[in-house]
């Protein structure tokens, strides 16, 4: 699978809210999720390993009442690499409504994403 494919699915399966599926199919086994400095330490902060990347998600899933909108951009694609920006606009349970909006960039390896790392305003 080439970086474009591999790109294009992910796309196609977070546009469609299946970020599990997405995460079982397209990730490396030892993948890395990367999180800003503020946020790197808590809860939702840095992973290694598909188990630890799937159980973020899970808990990020679980804080989420209500999904108002989910937009995701065309990759930009670089050799390895790629990019999306992601819009999550989500009433929080507990913290009420809430705009998100992230640069998502990805390192792909042998047909896997090995590398994700997440570019975002901490309000």
């Amino acid at each position: 699978m080439s970086t474009a494919t591999v790109a294009n699915r992910l796309v196609t399966l977070c546009r469609e809210g299946k970020y599990e599926e997405a995460q079982r199919e397209l990730y490396a086994k030892d993948a890395v999720s990367v999180e800003p400095q503020e946020m790197a330490n808590g809860p939702m902060g840095n992973a290694k390993g598909l188990k630890a990347i799937l159980e973020k998600g899970h808990q990020f899933q679980e804080a989420v009442e209500k999904i108002h909108k989910n937009e995701v951009s065309d990759p930009v694609i670089a050799d390895g690499w790629f990019s999306v920006a992601m819009h999550l606009d989500a009433t929080m349970k507990g913290r009420g409504r809430a705009d998100m909006r992230e640069i998502c960039v990805y390192h792909v390896k042998n047909d896997k994403i090995v590398q994700e790392q997440f570019f975002y305003d901490v309000h």
